[in-house]
């Protein structure tokens, strides 16, 4: 990573480590994103020695599970703003701290409400460090140093998901010192320890705008509505999609009717509204949100489908199932980092192309695997070539919707985007998870699991059509 620079004019405010070594920075900051997706799904494959060390309940569980989603998708915008407001380099720091004490406690939990209560913590830690990765790579990073650290930002995002899965199947499945499913919570703590002890030399130190606006009634508003879209769709599918469910999905559109209400007013008043209209009205930032939405929620639904159809329709282990979800995460991840060698003449057309092939690919593989059969070399390697046109797609889009973002604003731009891509993953889990478990009653048959997974590779050809849609409406931005 020698090629990164720092933005000319930010050195003079940075310490001396960070101005002189930004490879070391962006990995401090690319650490930091990888432990906070890392915990989306390495508690996934501990679930059951969960419930049979604390005796939880199944909605025990799923508050397990889903609490931490729910917290760090609600409060990732707070956690911009007050980034901005406070600094970027202080947030991260107490991001860290706040999620690297949690997963200690959630590790040392006695007992099933105090594991949720914790993985709540381990969320809203998440959410003051993760839009400070994306604010603080806008700041101190330009052209094709940029360019390139979005691209590593995107493979981290892709990487998190699936080794996830992996390393919380090695971690439970060692049972290190006899302690079960706490080492996926304690593997945090180390790293983290760590990362705040860099972070400390390397952060550069970018003081916040203590004269902002902090725009109270749309955090809070704007808060309401995430946690009222948020919560039914995380959920909802393992409680049969119940009346409450769908009122708060009705009350959380309405709400964010009424922040737009807000918002608008607070301009007219000459106040700072927390999302500017100028920031949505940055070149291409929108066409290229809505695209990275679609793409994200096909590639999240995906490998949630596949691992179920792995564990409960083929009978895998959950780490032979997250080694077979590997060749698409790795792909993905390949691509986000090189797809700039590929010829100039392409770039351009990247992400309506990747879009575009992404659809009969997922079909294709579906067809594949529709009947029950094992997964073999030609299914790992369609993986693998859906992973590579994915992040071929979604890297430009990300580069073009940040790329007419001010840096004034990168903070805001931050926000939204990393909400886009969590909402994006939390959407796509919710429908297409209901779509799969829909089709079947697991555990299932080969052949019935396959036919489900079939249907479901149909519905994600829909969704990434939606996606190239929005794709062709993008343009290239400048460096």
């Amino acid at each position: 990573m020698t090629d990164l620079q720092i933005r000319p004019g930010v050195a003079g405010r940075t310490t001396s480590g960070s101005a002189t070594r930004p490879g070391l920075l962006l990995a401090l900051l690319l650490c930091g994103q990888f432990m906070a997706i890392l915990d989306v799904s390495i508690v996934n494959v501990a679930v059951p020695t969960i419930r049979t060390d604390l005796h939880a309940s199944g909605a025990a569980l799923q508050l397990v599970i889903a609490g931490y989603t729910i917290a760090y998708a609600v409060l990732l915008i707070t956690g911009a703003r007050l980034g901005a407001r406070y600094g970027y380099s202080r947030l991260f720091q107490l991001g860290l701290a706040a999620f690297t004490a949690a997963s200690l406690a959630c590790g040392l939990a006695p007992a099933t409400g105090w594991l949720i209560a914790f993985r709540l913590l381990q969320g809203a830690g998440s959410a003051l460090m993760v839009p400070q990765v994306m604010s603080l790579v806008q700041q101190t990073f330009t052209g094709a140093a940029r360019t390139r650290a979005l691209g590593l930002y995107s493979a981290v995002l892709a990487g998190g998901l699936a080794v996830g899965q992996v390393l919380g199947g090695l971690l439970v499945s060692a049972d290190l010192f006899g302690t079960g499913w706490r080492p996926v919570f304690l593997v945090n703590v180390p790293i983290g320890l760590t990362l705040l002890a860099a972070g400390a030399r390397l952060l550069p130190s970018l003081p916040g705008d203590r004269e902002r606006g902090f725009d109270l009634p749309g955090l809070v508003v704007l808060g309401a509505a995430l946690g009222l879209l948020v919560v039914p769709l995380v959920l909802g599918r393992e409680l049969g999609w119940p009346a409450w469910g769908w009122v708060m999905l009705a009350a959380g559109t309405a709400l964010f009717g009424l922040f737009a209400v807000v918002e608008r007013r607070i301009a007219r008043r000459g106040g700072q509204p927390l999302i500017t209209g100028r920031v949505l009205r940055a070149a291409g930032l929108r066409p290229a949100a809505g695209a990275i939405f679609m793409i994200m929620a096909a590639f999240a639904g995906f490998l949630f489908a596949f691992a179920l159809h792995q564990q409960s329709g083929l009978g895998h282990s959950a780490l032979r199932a997250g080694l077979c979800s590997a060749p698409v995460a790795l792909g993905f991840g390949f691509s986000s980092l090189h797809w700039q060698r590929l010829p100039g003449r392409l770039h351009g057309v990247l992400p309506l192309l990747g879009a575009l092939l992404l659809a009969p690919g997922y079909l294709l593989l579906g067809v594949l695997l529709g009947g029950g059969a094992e997964i073999g070399p030609a299914a790992l390697v369609l993986m693998a070539g859906l992973g590579l046109v994915a992040g071929c797609s979604y890297s430009p889009l990300f580069a073009r919707a940040l790329g007419g973002v001010a840096p004034a604003d990168a903070a805001d731009a931050s926000g939204v985007m990393v909400t886009v891509v969590q909402l994006g993953q939390v959407v796509g889990v919710a429908v297409l998870g209901s779509v799969f478990l829909g089709g079947v009653d697991l555990p299932a048959a080969a052949g019935d699991s396959g036919h489900a997974l079939l249907v479901t590779t149909a519905a994600i050809a829909g969704i990434v059509g939606l996606g190239a849609a929005f794709a062709a409406r993008t343009r290239p931005t400048a460096g």
